[in-house]
C-alpha cells in the first residue's frame, strides 16, 4: 500500500498540473455527476467538487481512499479497480481519469469499462505520462542506475498504446466520438530535497525499492539524484503529459 500522505505531497503535486484541462470539457454542464477514476489522494475529486459537480471517486488503495473521504467528505467514495466498475450502465455524465490509464493492464478492456458507465453524450478525459520526456521521475530511475544498484522495474503494459495515434485508434476502438489527444508540457518546481524523500517514502511500485535497501545504498543512490536533479534546481524539472477527450 501507496503512503498516502507522502504521495501526496510529492506525486500528487506534480500531477495537480493537468487537473483544470481535464476538467474543462467535463463540468461545463450543472452538477455534473463526474467519475473520478484513479482518485489518489483526490487532487481531481477536490477540483471537481469545487466546481459543483456531483463527485464519486474510485480507486484501488485503501490508503488513498481513506484520505480522500477523508478531506472531501461530501464525495462519494469506493474502492474499485479497473477494467471492472461497481455501477450501473449510464450512471455519469463525465468520466475523468488522472494519470490512471498508464497503470491498467487492459487498456481497450478499460476504455469500454468507462463508456459503459457513461450516459449518451457524457465525455471522457484521461491523462498519462510521456514516459521518456518524464525528468521528475525518470532522476530517480538514472540515479539507481548509476549507482549499480539490480533493478527490475514493473513491467509497463501501456507502452504499446502510449502514443496518441494508438490511443486515439483505441478510443475509437471502444465506441468513443470525437477523440482528441492533447499535449501538455511544463516544469515541476519543486524543493529537490523534498522531492527525494517524498518520492521515496511514498513506496511506489517504481521507487519504493529505494527505501528498503541498506543505508550506504540508500546514501549512494541520494548522491547520484543530486547530481542529476542539481540541473533543474532552478527552473524545474521539464515533464510532459498528454490528455485525452472523447464523448460517449
Amino acid at each position: 500500500m501507496t503512503n498516502a500522505e507522502a504521495y501526496d505531497r510529492g506525486f500528487a503535486h506534480l500531477s495537480s498540473h493537468t487537473v483544470a484541462p481535464l476538467l474543462a470539457l467535463a463540468c461545463t454542464s450543472r452538477a455534473p455527476r463526474l467519475l473520478d477514476v484513479g482518485c489518489g489522494t483526490g487532487v481531481v475529486t477536490s477540483a471537481a467538487l469545487a466546481l459543483g459537480a456531483e463527485v464519486t471517486a474510485v480507486d484501488t488503495d485503501p490508503g488513498m481512499l481513506e484520505l480522500t473521504a477523508r478531506r472531501h467528505p461530501y464525495a462519494t467514495i469506493r474502492q474499485a479497480t479497473l477494467p471492472e466498475l461497481p455501477f450501473e450502465d449510464e450512471q455519469f455524465d463525465a468520466v475523468t481519469g488522472n494519470f490512471v490509464i498508464n497503470h491498467v493492464a487492459d487498456t481497450a478492456g478499460a476504455l469500454k469499462e468507462l463508456r459503459r458507465v457513461l450516459r449518451p453524450a457524457g465525455t471522457l478525459g484521461l491523462t498519462w505520462w510521456k514516459a521518456d520526456e518524464m525528468t521528475a521521475t525518470n532522476v530517480f530511475a538514472e540515479a539507481i542506475a548509476a549507482a549499480g544498484l539490480p533493478y527490475d522495474p514493473p513491467a509497463r503494459p501501456f507502452t504499446g498504446n502510449d502514443t496518441p495515434p494508438r490511443f486515439t485508434a483505441l478510443l475509437a476502438g471502444a465506441g468513443f466520438q470525437a477523440a482528441t489527444v492533447e499535449t501538455l508540457r511544463w516544469r515541476h518546481q519543486v524543493d529537490l530535497a523534498s522531492w527525494w524523500t517524498d518520492v521515496v517514502q511514498a513506496g511506489g511500485a517504481r521507487f519504493g525499492m529505494i527505501a528498503r535497501q541498506p543505508p550506504e545504498t540508500v546514501e549512494s543512490v541520494r548522491a547520484h539524484y543530486d547530481r542529476l536533479a542539481a540541473p533543474y534546481a532552478r527552473e524545474g524539472f521539464p515533464v510532459c503529459a498528454y490528455l485525452a477527450r472523447a464523448t460517449h
